[in-house]
């Protein structure tokens, strides 16, 4: 049997979006001659590390705000279908 999908919300199709926020991290870090480099230095440790400490702590902040709104969506989506 096939089910025909209930309408769907603004809210919901926007969560897909918010998805893309997860390339940032793998686009910054995937080109190595971009940060291959010693300078600019901070506190003695060269660019070419403290840049994916960075993207480190940048990563684990996108997926924090990726996970909220889309878990926001699923709820929303989830009360929709039960009224």
């Amino acid at each position: 049997m096939s089910r025909t999908p209930g309408p769907s919300t603004p809210t919901a199709d926007h969560s897909n979006w918010w998805s893309l926020l997860l390339v940032i991290p793998f686009v910054a870090l995937l080109w190595v001659p971009f940060y291959n480099r010693v300078d600019p230095a901070i506190f003695g440790i060269p660019f070419f590390y403290w840049y994916q400490f960075l993207w480190v702590i940048l990563t684990s902040l996108i997926i924090v705000i990726v996970d909220a709104r889309t878990r926001e969506a699923s709820r929303m989506r989830e009360r929709d279908t039960s009224e």
